[in-house]
C-alpha cells in the first residue's frame, strides 16, 4: 500500500486527506483529519442503522441504530443477532433493545415509536 486517499467526514470542510502504512496524515486542515484518517486505517468504525421484527401487524418491523460507532468487523455478526430479534412489547424511540452487543459496549436503540 503507498497512499490511500480518503475524504473526512469530522466536520463539514470535508478535507481530503491522504494516509501512508506508516500512518502519516497530509491534506487535513485540523487535529480531527488525522485522528479520522489513522482511526480509518487501523480501526474502523460505522454507525449501524437497520431493522427488527416486531409482532404487531401495522408495524411488523422497526428501525433501530446503535448508539455509537460499532468496529467495522463486527457489522454482520451484529446483524446476526438482530435478524433474531423479534419486539413484543411497546417501544420509544431511544429504548435499548440490546445492551452492549457483540460484547462491545454498544447498544441498539429504538428510533421509532410503536404501540403493540
Amino acid at each position: 500500500m503507498e497512499k490511500k486517499e480518503l475524504i473526512c467526514i469530522m466536520c463539514p470542510v470535508g478535507c481530503h486527506v491522504t494516509i501512508d502504512k506508516d500512518l502519516n496524515v497530509e491534506g487535513n486542515k485540523c487535529k480531527r483529519g488525522s485522528i479520522y484518517a489513522i482511526e480509518e486505517m487501523t480501526h474502523p468504525k460505522r454507525i449501524l442503522t437497520t431493522t427488527v421484527k416486531t409482532t404487531s401487524l401495522k408495524h411488523p418491523r422497526i428501525s433501530v441504530k446503535t448508539d455509537k460507532p460499532l468496529e467495522k468487523e463486527l457489522i454482520f455478526t451484529a446483524l446476526e443477532k438482530l435478524n433474531a430479534v423479534i419486539i413484543e412489547k411497546d417501544v420509544k424511540i431511544g429504548d435499548v433493545i440490546i445492551k452492549n452487543i457483540c460484547d462491545t459496549q454498544v447498544d441498539i436503540v429504538a428510533t421509532k415509536q410503536i404501540h403493540l
